[in-house]
């Protein structure tokens, strides 16, 4: 009879899985959409072009990365709160959120359209790299209040188990975004070809569409959690401290982690446009790798918190540990996805010899780099923060990255002058170094905590 139990309840899990995560992973395939049909097309352009987007794109890579940690943070609150099926407070949680959101996208709109130079210079020294950078910032810059938004509200409903809408709007925002691309990039039906300049309003266009989409949503067809410009002045002393107590640690932690791995492009910036090219390849390529065990992660958060929430802690435990195996094969699957499309890449883009050698190299190393992220990401974002354990992810990245990866990295260039593959293996190692850290950590079982009063 147990035995008949344990499998029909197994049975249950893994449908359960498979209904957060395709959704989940579709929509990761399609941002990684948006991104590397960017990268191939400004690839078609040249070098410069290319460099030039994928360093400035790392102004809104940190500022998505503090949206995704404010969401991460609310995210305890909202699983748990579903799992008690206490709509109001996740309302509440939502407004908190997006309010926090819009002064960070405030910020980071001023920086991209008042010091574009300044911030390009931060990541290269090369003059034509930072005038095409500038141009690009200066139309991508005003998508930032909009992409905040609409990433706010949909992470809030994904921590709901409402799935579907991120990929619908993101289906969307792909489409548009491809089309426009190829017109503003090559210059199709009659007009002049923009280079950078037109990724950028495709880039543009593409973000206003998935706001419209997100607020005919919110205010024709979701009737369950619902958004009140209300809650955005709404006092709730216990809920803030709540909110702040997980979501801080959180958006540091990510913040910490972002700004870590922009300064690790800034460094590969300073080693010349053919290292920024195949880094650019090799990134949207790990992307790639990671669609579904991201998908993955972003489950256990919502599952193993949602049972916490039920209090059935001994069940999340045995969650946990069904997640670790599943991401652990997905993981080799990444690796091998990672070593396929090098072959398709050398053949297919317009790199220089350099750029192509040094993209071989850095696809070898990512392809064991996706290993340890899976693992670390489903630890880290899935199992801990979905107990409560916020603190341990910041202190992680703080030792593993901060600690070893980024300062050695920067030894190696900068001091030690070694070789380009030499200093990009010591710059991947973090995740790597991560692996027993969080293995012990998990083993703890310190990261059970119901966070509910």
């Amino acid at each position: 009879m147990t035995k008949t139990y344990d499998r029909e309840e197994k049975k249950q899990f893994y449908k359960l899985v498979f209904r957060l995560v395709l959704p989940m992973a579709l929509q990761n395939l399609i941002n990684v959409g948006v991104t590397s049909t960017s990268v191939i097309m400004l690839g078609k352009v040249g070098e410069t072009s290319l460099s030039a987007a994928s360093l400035a794109g790392q102004v809104q890579f940190i500022m998505t990365l503090v949206f995704f940690g404010l969401t991460s943070g609310a995210a305890v609150l909202t699983a748990q709160y579903w799992g008690k099926n206490d709509i109001r407070t996740i309302e509440k949680v939502l407004a908190i959120t997006m309010r926090f959101a819009l002064v960070v996208a405030v910020i980071f709109t001023a920086a991209a359209l008042l010091i574009p130079e300044s911030i390009m210079r931060i990541y290269t020294l090369e003059e034509a790299v930072i005038k095409e950078g500038v141009q690009y910032l200066r139309i991508i810059g005003i998508s930032y209040i909009f992409v905040a938004i609409t990433m706010i509200y949909l992470n809030i409903m994904r921590s709901v188990e409402r799935v579907i809408i991120s990929t619908v709007v993101y289906l969307v925002s792909l489409i548009i975004n491809v089309i426009l691309n190829s017109i503003f990039i090559f210059g199709l039906f009659g007009l002049e070809p923009m280079g950078v300049r037109g990724a950028a309003l495709a880039t543009l266009i593409a973000r206003i569409s998935e706001l419209i989409l997100v607020w005919f949503y919110a205010k024709k067809m979701n009737q369950e959690v619902r958004f009140h410009i209300k809650d955005f002045f709404i006092k709730d002393r216990i809920l803030m401290k709540d909110f702040l107590t997980f979501a801080i640690p959180v958006m540091l932690n990510e913040l910490i982690w972002g700004v870590g791995t922009s300064t690790n492009a800034a460094i590969i910036g300073h080693l010349g446009s053919p290292v920024v090219a195949a880094n650019s390849v090799t990134q949207v390529t790990r992307q790639l790798a990671m669609v579904v065990a991201f998908g993955v992660a972003n489950a256990t958060a919502i599952i193993i918190g949602k049972a916490i929430g039920e209090q059935k802690e001994e069940l999340a435990k045995l969650y946990a540990k069904r997640f670790i195996r599943l991401t652990f094969l997905l993981g080799v699957v990444g690796a091998g996805v990672i070593l396929f499309v090098s072959r398709i890449a050398q053949s297919q883009l317009t790199l220089s010899q350099d750029a192509k050698s040094y993209l071989n190299f850095m696809m070898f190393v990512m392809s064991y780099f996706v290993i340890g992220q899976a693992y670390n990401t489903t630890m880290v974002v899935g199992i801990f923060r979905a107990g409560g354990d916020t603190n341990f992810g910041l202190i992680l990245d703080i030792l593993t990255l901060w600690g070893c990866s980024i300062l050695f990295g920067a030894l190696a260039a900068f001091v030690w002058k070694l070789p380009v593959p030499v200093v990009y293996m010591i710059i991947m190692s973090d995740e790597i170094i991560k692996i027993p850290l969080t293995t012990l950590h998990y083993k703890s079982f310190k990261w059970v905590r119901n966070v509910m009063h």
